[in-house]
């Protein structure tokens, strides 16, 4: 338990981002589950639609280190992949 006024602030501090960060990092998976219900539904153009909506927000988390580079990478790449396989 913290026991100075600072590692009370801190312990505060730590936990409303700790909550603000599990929040963007829901709404991601939400969207990136927006593509992959679009691509199994064999929908190109709302699979496009939603991959051009969820491409930018993966890239904020990246910016403010929610997540990590390769991981945002590795997302895209796949999303993009079955995008491609599913216009083809």
């Amino acid at each position: 338990m913290a026991n100075s006024a600072q590692a009370r602030k801190r312990a505060r501090q730590a936990e409303k981002r700790r909550i603000q960060n599990a929040s963007q990092r829901s709404m991601v998976r939400t969207y990136i589950k927006r593509v992959d219900a679009a691509i199994i539904s064999q929908n190109a153009e709302s699979a496009t639609t939603a991959m051009t909506e969820a491409v930018p927000l993966i890239d904020k988390m990246v910016a403010k280190g929610i997540m990590h580079k390769n991981k945002a990478a590795r997302h895209k790449s796949r999303l993009n992949k079955k995008i491609k396989a599913l216009s083809a």
